[in-house]
């Protein structure tokens, strides 16, 4: 009995040294925080303005290729010729929309992606620990933004 209960406070002992140990070695480290205004850096981007153009720039398309449609539809007085155009164009359109849709998720995500690289490498080179987006932080961190503006441009 009298063993038992001396390796009971071997244990006890041993276990609150491990955990002091480790609190104070836990409680040294100096963690490097910093954040990244992502609205800004998309804002501001040129790859993202591009895209807006472009995008525009495909919607005229398709407006030009709807009033078309429109426009010989309302000529045809055969109506099943009238149908079958309206098919061709509904299919036209769509087509034209799909790989609009195509082209700008392709762009965004190949946009993110340069983002995160930039902050992933930028991180690195400045020894953080730590990158979070602006908006989601209260207080703390150093804004490396502009760093990463310069990088992305």
């Amino acid at each position: 009995m009298y063993k038992k209960f001396n390796v009971a406070i071997i244990v006890a002992l041993a276990f609150g040294i491990g955990y002091s140990v480790n609190n104070i070695a836990i409680s040294d480290t100096n963690t490097m925080v910093a954040v990244v205004d992502t609205t800004k850096l998309i804002t501001n981007s040129a790859d993202v303005k591009n895209l807006k153009t472009e995008q525009q720039e495909k919607l005229k398309q398709i407006q030009k290729t709807l009033e078309k449609a429109r426009e010989e539809i309302s000529k045809e007085t055969d109506p099943q010729k009238a149908a079958q155009l309206e098919e061709k164009y509904r299919d036209e359109i769509n087509n034209q929309k799909i790989a609009m849709d195509e082209n700008y998720n392709r762009k965004v995500k190949e946009l993110d992606n340069k983002i995160h690289l930039a902050v992933t490498e930028k991180a690195k080179q400045l020894n953080y620990d730590l990158i979070l987006p602006k908006d989601i932080v209260f207080w703390g961190g150093t804004d490396i933004t502009s760093e990463i503006e310069k990088v992305i441009k």
